[in-house]
């Protein structure tokens, strides 16, 4: 088995890659300098997830606390390793547009400038490795706020017969639209990472996401929706809903399934792909309709304060068409909806979340 790179390792995506890999029987080097506690505080620390793969993997996971805008601790990494790195799972990244709005260098220089110096890594050292890109679907902008939305009780809803009907494809426009810093600075990553595929052939693919989830994400109220939400719930912690009537829609992947969507690319990987990740229609759910789950899972009732102003740049309704992923890559389907999503994040964390234990 050849080595398998993963950058955010100790992150929700980024572990989940580490734990598939690592059961294969890959060597893991693992990339993450827990970044994520100083974009949101202690709370949001992935610490406990890296010492957890420390602890069940061993050797087999190797960690490297090196941050990947540090270009010569990269290129150190990749030397020692070369052409032995198969795969490179690409899952790091300052994942707020809110966050971004407060320091756009910092932002951009992660975003970017981090994934560029991991694209030229891999080209020098790896150049046959796979490089799968965790990108997002605010590189549309605001775009899909411009889609015929009709208001119902507890959500928003696209017009049906609509040819985004079944979620948005990737022919939606990234032009004329107002993105986000954020969106911005994954959008300069994911146009990257597309031409290093076709500029010098390399077997790259971009998962443009829509809410990814699990159990072994550090939520915190600017990232992770579902896990901030059920951490609040579970706690006791006041929730904030921030405008749209708390009707918005998010389509939500649980990491398993999107790892699993990185394996299927790997065995069999195409050059420059691009493709909407997440739920689609089997997964999907409004604020509100998550929060009335939250609360019926745990028997526990939430206290909201609704904020009329939404956040910059957010999405009215997002659910993905990941029919071209599903066209390329036949038997690949997500296996957990909402329901399923939100009952393994409570019964994972809520004891860790009660007891208050450090992160």
């Amino acid at each position: 088995m050849g080595v398998v790179l993963v950058t955010g390792s100790s992150g929700l995506v980024g572990s989940e890659a580490v734990a598939h890999f690592c059961g294969l029987g890959h060597t893991v080097l693992g990339i993450d300098n827990d970044m994520r506690r100083v974009f949101f505080g202690d709370t949001a620390s992935t610490e406990w997830n890296r010492r957890q793969l420390e602890d069940h993997w061993g050797k087999r996971f190797e960690h490297h606390n090196v941050d990947i805008r540090d270009a010569a601790a990269l290129r150190r990494i990749f030397e020692r390793h070369g052409t032995g790195i198969e795969l490179v799972v690409h899952a790091a990244a300052q994942p707020s547009h809110d966050w971004a709005a407060r320091e756009p260098l910092t932002d951009f220089s992660v975003n970017a400038t981090g994934t560029l110096n991991l694209l030229e890594q891999t080209r020098r050292h790896c150049p046959a490795a796979v490089f799968v890109f965790c990108s997002t679907n605010k590189v549309y902008g605001d775009n899909p706020n411009l889609l015929p939305l009709i208001e119902l009780e507890h959500r928003w809803e696209i017009e049906p017969g609509h040819r985004y009907e079944q979620g948005i494809a990737e022919s939606m426009s990234l032009d004329f639209c107002k993105h986000s810093l954020f969106g911005v600075s994954k959008l300069a990553a994911d146009m990257l990472v597309q031409e290093y595929g076709r500029y010098f052939g390399m077997r790259t693919a971009v998962f443009r996401a829509g809410c990814l989830t699990g159990s072994g994400h550090s939520g915190a109220e600017l990232h992770g929706f579902l896990s901030y939400l059920a951490r609040c719930v579970v706690t006791g912690t006041p929730y904030s809903i921030y405008g749209y009537k708390g009707k918005q829609v998010r389509d939500n992947l649980h990491s398993t399934d999107l790892v699993a969507a990185f394996a299927r690319f790997f065995d069999a990987p195409r050059i420059a792909e691009v493709y909407n990740m997440g739920g689609g229609r089997f997964s999907n759910c409004s604020m509100l309709e998550a929060i009335s789950m939250c609360e019926e899972l745990t028997g526990q009732r939430l206290t909201t304060r609704y904020v009329e102003e939404n956040r910059s740049g957010d999405h009215i309704w997002w659910i993905s068409d990941t029919r071209r992923f599903e066209d390329h890559f036949p038997g690949w389907k997500p296996t957990r909806d909402v329901r399923a999503i939100l009952s393994d994040i409570i019964a994972r964390n809520s004891d860790r979340w009660a007891a208050r234990e450090p992160e």
